[in-house]
């Protein structure tokens, strides 16, 4: 074999083992830039659980029972997490509860912006509308942005936010739900719509209708009381309710008022807080 054809031998063996020759040494390829690491929560947010165990956490937008139809993006484990003054305002609310022969039941606490952009996603495909039937009835999903119903932000992403509710001790736990079940409206009869452990509030959680605003007309009787009670507990403890939705509060003043975080909602996003 001549001299010439060893070399470019030599040459395609280098080749097909990635290798590149450099003033006669061969040396690997240089390894891919890896991956970005995830973002995790700046000091002050903390897993609602470290604060009080006993409140109940049943986070629907790890499932596929919300208005998505399925699990939201950024939502890695069904965990709460929420700014420290809020987790333990949210303490000190249970503790008056319990004593009344209730638990608060949260549905949903920091949502990463990551969520809030699936949910914008989701708002503009207009042929999707797998979960109409409960969640939306009466909407034009075309109307959902216009209506308030969904936004491009959320005071969720703060991290002083949740949504929530509340269920008569002791607590028995909710059923899961079945993709393909058949879709009751959220504002009918408690016996009617998915079978939610939360005493009445006359709507189901994430309720697009006007008969979730806290103080509407039409939520008369023990509906209301129940809407007054948590109400009233969460504002002696320094919770403000978005008057739209009856299960939506906001700590105030909030650490975080105008930084909207994307960390996921996962252990490891607090871990060491």
């Amino acid at each position: 074999m001549s001299r010439l054809a060893s070399a470019v031998r030599a040459l395609a063996v280098i080749a097909s083992a990635g290798l590149f020759a450099v003033s006669g040494a061969v040396v690997a390829p240089a390894p891919p830039a890896s991956a970005a690491p995830e973002p995790k929560a700046p000091a002050g947010f903390v897993a609602l659980s470290e604060v009080d165990w006993s409140i109940v956490q049943e986070m629907r937008y790890t499932t596929e029972h919300n208005f998505v139809g399925e699990p939201v993006d950024g939502y890695r484990q069904p965990l709460c997490i929420l700014t420290r003054p809020a987790a333990e305002a949210l303490h000190r609310a249970q503790v008056r509860l319990l004593a009344r022969g209730y638990t608060l039941k949260v549905y949903d606490c920091y949502r990463p912006q990551r969520a809030v952009d699936h949910f914008v996603r989701w708002a503009e495909d207009l042929a999707d509308a797998r979960m109409k039937g409960e969640f939306y009835p009466l909407v034009d999903k075309s109307r959902l942005f216009a209506d308030g119903y969904i936004a491009e932000k959320s005071g969720h992403s703060r991290g002083s936010t949740v949504d929530l509710t509340i269920v008569r001790l002791p607590a028995v736990p909710t059923r899961a739900y079945v993709p393909g079940e058949r879709l009751v409206e959220c504002y009918g009869p408690q016996e009617e719509r998915f079978p939610d452990n939360s005493v009445d509030m006359g709507t189901g959680y994430d309720c697009f209708d006007t008969r979730s605003h806290t103080d509407d007309p039409r939520i008369q009787g023990v509906q209301r009381a129940n809407r007054q009670l948590l109400k009233g507990v969460l504002t002696g403890e320094g919770f403000v309710n978005l008057p739209e939705e009856w299960w939506h509060f906001t700590f105030k003043p909030e650490p975080f008022p105008s930084t909207y975080f994307d960390f996921p909602v996962a252990r490891r996003s607090v871990a060491g807080r």
